[in-house]
């Protein structure tokens, strides 16, 4: 790159001239703003208890729930043209999880927590947002424009990936792990606290498992990640998709297509951004 170049991405750059101190000054006003955005948010959560608790928190666990309704009638249709599954793959007749408490505070601690985790989950779109502001001043203009869609498709696609958890891989684990027995002798008591941690993990996981592309396109922007090798290791890819697939799904084949299929994919997406992505890196690099 030639020093006309170098000195016209320089001048670019917004911001350079501030101090260490300077940079985490503005760092910490973006900090309060996200934190407080997400107290504001919690603050609502925590008031509409009813509605974040028996109406999206607790409904996966009744076969009334919209997705286990669903996947009922889904099964049966599917069945009517595959023989080798069986109409009740995913279907649980009157199943209705009964959650217990064993600690004094529990509930209102659970609630509290939720609160929070709700919080923060609404909150994603403009913290992402504020990281975003942070960092664009030491981008330089043309960077700018490459990454100008990064705080939508990032809110996007995390949204979307908790979505796909709360509708899909939370009922169909839910649905497994509460009737899963080693013997008829030994009856489930699942804890309030036990159920919550597998519905607010499962549903934060993958919405970070969704921000692949993201990361394929940062990664590949900065020279780490190849689109040859995304492709050379698709095989091992699948192989663990599906392992993962197997343990958070009921032990049944079409329960597992229903979570692979779009985390494949995303892989497949994945490889597309970073072959796009190599390619203008490649040509910047040449001229």
């Amino acid at each position: 790159m030639s020093e006309k170049v170098l000195s016209e991405n320089t001048e670019e750059k917004q911001g350079v001239d501030m101090t260490f101190w300077e940079h985490l000054e503005e760092l910490r006003w973006h900090l309060v703003r996200s934190i407080t955005a997400v107290v504001v948010l919690a603050i609502i959560a925590f008031l509409s208890k009813d509605i974040i608790f028996n109406q999206i928190i607790l409904a996966p666990k009744s076969s009334e729930f919209i997705t286990n309704k669903a996947l009922c009638e889904l099964g049966k249709w599917v069945s009517s043209y595959w023989a080798a599954i069986s109409p009740d793959a995913l279907c649980v007749e009157n199943f209705n999880l009964k959650l217990i408490n064993i600690k004094m505070a529990g509930q209102f601690l659970i609630h509290l927590y939720i609160s929070i985790f709700a919080g923060i989950i609404v909150a994603i779109p403009y913290i992402i947002w504020e990281i975003w502001r942070f960092i664009k001043p030491a981008l330089y203009k043309q960077e700018q424009n490459y990454t100008q869609g990064a705080v939508f498709w990032s809110s996007f696609l995390f949204l979307l990936g908790v979505s796909f958890s709360y509708f899909v891989i939370v009922p169909l684990a839910i649905m497994f792990l509460g009737t899963y027995n080693v013997s008829p002798t030994v009856e489930n008591q699942i804890s309030l606290n036990s159920y919550i941690s597998t519905v607010v993990s499962l549903t934060f996981a993958v919405g970070l498992v969704f921000e692949m592309p993201i990361f394929v396109f940062f990664l590949t922007k900065v020279g780490i990640l190849t689109p040859d090798f995304m492709r050379k290791n698709r095989k091992a890819m699948i192989v663990i998709v599906l392992i993962l697939s197997a343990i958070i799904t009921p032990a049944d084949v079409f329960s597992q297509i229903l979570v692979a299929i779009p985390l494949l994919g995303l892989y497949e997406i994945s490889i597309l951004i970073s072959k796009r992505v190599y390619r203008k890196r490649a040509d910047a690099l040449a001229g």
